[in-house]
């Protein structure tokens, strides 16, 4: 499919083939949420802990005698059962994280640069670079180009200048080619790909 492409100052800079098997598909909204499950998955932190009986301080003073009370029998305060005691079957760090076949990920990243171009919110940017790394600069262009909250993908590496310029605009996103992903796709509005990165997009994903 052929896209128009457009420079930071809003003019036309020609156009551009897209791959119908990466910007073409119907998207398919189960396929996006297992994608992004497994994304914020692995991210989790998984850090979560409390004391078990084994490591809560205590006294180890025997609590009562064993007979004679009319009650349970009980040996140490450190039981779950008591205040202050030892938490049962509690969480303990570990890895959130689940499997999602390489396959299946390129796959789900098709199907969200399919739903931009669904949508309407892709564009394509001839270059994303500035003379200087200003904030105010890039702000002004981003506010002519109707962006609001956008995420521009480059090529292998980022210009300094725009991404300084970025970095201090809310809502706005700048990733490397190597680093788009399906849930920062997905989670702005509009999504800005410059003409390397759909290069570098395209042969990551044939």
């Amino acid at each position: 499919m052929k896209t128009d492409v457009i420079k930071l100052d809003a003019k036309k800079a020609g156009s551009i083939d897209l791959a119908d098997e990466i910007f073409g598909l119907e998207p398919r909204a189960d396929i996006l949420h297992r994608v992004v499950r497994y994304q914020l998955a692995k991210r989790q932190a998984g850090t979560h802990k409390v004391k078990t009986r084994s490591e809560t301080s205590y006294t180890t003073k025997r609590i009562y005698r064993q007979k004679g009370t009319g009650g349970a029998r009980h040996g140490s305060r450190n039981a779950p059962i008591f205040r202050g005691g030892g938490i049962y079957k509690g969480p303990t760090p570990r890895s959130h994280a689940h499997k999602l076949t390489k396959k299946f990920r390129a796959l789900g990243l098709k199907h969200a640069l399919s739903a931009k171009v669904a949508a309407g919110e892709l564009v394509i940017l001839e270059n994303a670079e500035l003379a200087e790394g200003k904030t105010k600069a890039l702000a002004k262009v981003m506010k002519d180009l109707g962006w609001k909250r956008a995420l521009v993908i480059d090529g292998a590496e980022v210009n300094e200048n725009f991404a300084r310029a970025a970095r201090n605009i809310d809502g706005i996103d700048v990733l490397p080619s190597a680093g788009a992903n399906v849930y920062d796709i997905l989670r702005r509005d509009t999504l800005v790909l410059t003409k390397a990165a759909v290069e570098a997009l395209e042969a990551r994903l044939k």
